[in-house]
């Protein structure tokens, strides 16, 4: 039997008006009855637009220009907007991605979790420039392009983005992504660079190279330079995450991030999860603190703790924090920073939060007070299980409006809490990605 070979999309382009934004960023129209998903496009815009796919509910399509630009428009910084995956918001003014960011999430709140917040606090805002300090970039010889890229990748395909420089990601990497080109384009392993990975400390930032093959002398002595020109630490990775290595300088020098109002340093390592945003993440934590008001005669229940983000903050304010991660590296570097720190109170356990069948000792335990910082996936599984008849406040940190709105509808309705308090974090200006923070109190 033969495939069934997917339609072209059609070739001409057709102007039409736009209606909304999807929650990924994407301008929503209706041509002919069907809904098109327009690239670069905003509300109230007439905009002509080409087709690039078309699937049996929905089409998508790409902006070929503007006939009656938004209010909300503004022009890219970087003229690779339109086609990176890295951002997908530039066209649009920071105040009105923080609009359309917040109208998401009661938006999700409302037809999801069919709650509403008593209180929508202000959006927590930041540098929307040279923020990002953690990130994945796609490495590939193209031999039509003349050598390498180094990027993140196009929107909807795989390919790599052609760019020589970054304005998102932190000055230290997104200025020399010219220079990341050139260095691998020397080497003798230069087909065999998979990605780099970019972790930012307070002190220095490292790179991390996917090698799928050993350097030779003159390979190291190449990156040996660029680590004397730049300062970027260079790490090798040769295969799974236990074989990442510093190359140079020989001996590495411990990442950080310092929470100055907590005087705290926490150290990660480069393939460590840490927030994205500093900035962000520190204004995250006072409004965790804040609204969570651990007293000292407390205990406080922290599931998906990670390295100790609110960990250590928590553990300086209540009498005991019960700490819960399901990977055992996370929780290793956890413990090692409450000791760098000299927090004797937490309690850290290694369980998988997602096995809606387990009855773990830890949650036997009396607390008052719930944090919860899950994946995008939610928390659904042990906020189902878990017994909150002796808590008083549960603070939900979100990173997907939906998983945290289905959560929220089961918090109130079978677990007895209003949801007092919500507003979104705009840890990633320029993307459709909206972090948010929940208050949900008895």
């Amino acid at each position: 039997m033969s495939r069934r070979r997917r339609k072209s999309p059609p070739a001409e382009p057709v102007i039409t008006e736009i209606e909304s934004l999807s929650h990924d960023g994407r301008g929503v129209s209706h041509v002919n009855g069907k809904t098109v998903f327009v690239d670069g496009a905003l509300p109230g815009e007439q905009v002509e637009f080409q087709y690039t796919q078309t699937h049996g509910r929905f089409d998508e399509a790409k902006v070929l220009s503007v006939l009656s630009p938004s209010a909300d428009r503004v022009e890219a910084k970087c003229p690779h907007a339109a086609l990176c995956g890295g951002c997908s918001l530039q066209h649009m003014a920071p105040a009105a991605q923080v609009a359309y960011k917040h109208e998401v999430l009661l938006e999700q709140f409302t037809h999801i979790g069919e709650v509403q917040p008593e209180t929508v606090v202000p959006p927590m805002t930041g540098a929307v420039w040279a923020y990002r300090r953690k990130a994945r970039l796609g490495v590939r010889y193209v031999h039509k392009k003349g050598g390498v890229l180094v990027g993140f990748r196009e929107k909807r395909n795989s390919f790599i983005t052609d760019i020589n420089s970054c304005p998102i990601l932190i000055d230290a990497v997104g200025q020399h992504i010219m220079a990341l080109r050139e260095l691998i384009s020397q080497l003798s392993v230069a087909k065999k660079i998979a990605q780099i990975e970019v972790a930012a400390s307070d002190a220095h930032t490292a790179l991390v190279f996917r090698n799928l093959e050993p350097l030779s002398a003159e390979d190291e002595t190449l990156f040996q330079d660029f680590f004397t020109e730049t300062g970027l630490h260079i790490y090798l990775q040769s295969g799974g995450l236990h074989t990442i290595a510093p190359l140079y300088p020989e001996a590495a020098q411990p990442l950080y991030y310092a929470l100055p109002e907590q005087n705290l340093k926490l150290r990660f390592l480069a393939s460590d999860f840490t927030q994205v945003n500093a900035d962000i993440n520190r204004q995250m934590i006072n409004r965790a603190l804040a609204w969570l008001d651990p007293q000292a005669d407390e205990t406080v229940l922290e599931l998906f703790c990670g390295l100790g983000n609110f960990t250590l903050p928590l553990a300086q304010k209540a009498e005991k924090v019960i700490a819960v991660e399901g990977d055992a590296g996370l929780i290793e570097r956890a413990g090692e920073n409450a000791a760098e720190n000299q927090l004797t109170n937490i309690h850290y356990h290694v369980a998988d939060l997602m096995d809606a069948d387990s009855t773990p000792t830890w949650a036997q335990e009396t607390y008052q007070k719930v944090l919860l910082d899950p994946p995008r996936s939610g928390a659904l599984e042990v906020i189902q299980k878990l017994d909150f008849s002796g808590v008083n406040k549960l603070l939900y940190i979100s990173c997907s409006p939906a998983t945290l709105a289905r959560d929220a509808g089961v918090l109130v309705r079978d677990k007895g809490f209003s949801l007092s308090q919500a507003g979104i974090m705009d840890m990633f200006p320029h993307t459709a990605h909206v972090e948010s923070i929940a208050l949900f109190e008895k």
